[in-house]
């Protein structure tokens, strides 16, 4: 069996699929699965897969219902210890299926790790060093904007991979639950990763493993009505979901002022209505049944787990400066 089996969810994106398992396949010396999980695509995704990449495994859904449904049933699918989730508008690079394995390899601890996605249209730009969250409530994307050769230059640790372009361990995402579903799409990454840290695992960075990505591939754009209302209510439902009691009440006026100051931005930006109502609905959300059944039981054995984690969220807030 392969150590590695590469899922990528795919909704409509042909014509960034084609590059993407074509750089995938000009890697000479990786050997791993690979999977399209396509999400009811109504574009030539099928018929490309078909005929120029015979080799891909594939897994064609009815309809789209969302990324973390594709992922979770190409995880469930694959068999391989080890499972890379790969955006299709990413190219990748020489080296990036080893070097994320050898990263997963040094300990067992280590959940994920996430690669160096640098900017497509600028290869000296970063665009996602792994992800940190804040007490403020913030996801942020480490090094974003930053070049390349300047910043996130040594292996570290980050409170999550990001989903685009990053090895996971399978039984382990397994056993956490998988990405959840109520997210459909934004920040189910970050929750996953939550999960890890809760139980005592810890998620990494390899720089060595890097890809190209356009961004914005599947909502088009960085700021965009449908991104925000999912982030947004998502951005509650992550807060309500990991966080007991005693964190959310001494998180609380970091979460209330980051949650003003974001929609001060997005008034800036002419989505301030719109960020207003993906919170307000995001509340609303935490108080149904589905949301309930996925919130994360308090266990003594993991308080030094909540306490690293708090700490974390603090230092953050300092490191977002700085990463």
């Amino acid at each position: 069996m392969k150590k590695v089996c590469v899922i990528i969810p795919n909704f409509n994106g042909a014509h960034f699929l084609d590059n993407c398992l074509t750089s995938l396949y000009q890697v000479k010396k990786s050997d791993f699965d690979c999977l399209v999980v396509d999400n009811g695509s109504t574009d030539d995704s099928l018929k490309l897969l078909q005929i120029k990449f015979p080799q891909v495994d594939v897994l064609s859904l009815k309809e789209n219902t969302g990324f973390c449904h594709a992922v979770n049933r190409g995880v469930q699918k694959a068999g391989n210890p080890y499972v890379i989730l790969l955006n299709n508008d990413t190219v990748v690079l020489e080296g990036f299926i080893e070097a994320l394995v050898a990263a997963m390899e040094q300990s067992t601890k280590l959940f994920s790790v996430s690669s160096k996605m640098l900017s497509l249209h600028n290869k000296e730009i970063i665009d996602d060093c792994g992800d940190l969250y804040t007490a403020f409530g913030y996801a942020l994307s480490r090094g974003k904007g930053k070049e390349a050769d300047k910043t996130c230059l040594k292996e570290c640790n980050v409170f999550a991979a990001c989903g685009g372009a990053s090895i996971y361990r399978r039984d382990l995402f397994l056993q956490l639950g998988m990405l959840d579903e109520n997210h459909f799409a934004y920040l189910e990454d970050i929750d996953l990763g939550y999960r890890a840290k809760i139980e005592g695992y810890r998620n990494g960075f390899c720089p060595t493993a890097k890809v190209l990505h356009v961004g914005s591939g599947f909502s088009g754009s960085r700021y965009n009505e449908f991104k925000i209302r999912q982030s947004g209510k998502n951005n509650i439902y992550l807060i309500y979901k990991n966080m007991p009691l005693l964190q959310l009440l001494l998180n609380f006026p970091f979460l209330l002022t980051g949650f003003l100051i974001k929609e001060l931005f997005f008034i800036r930006k002419g989505f301030g209505r719109i960020y207003f109502e993906s919170l307000l609905n995001g509340l609303r959300f935490c108080n149904t049944k589905s949301a309930k059944e996925k919130k994360v039981p308090f266990q003594f054995k993991n308080c030094i787990n909540y306490v690293t984690i708090q700490v974390e969220l603090f230092l953050n807030i300092f490191r977002s400066f700085f990463s």
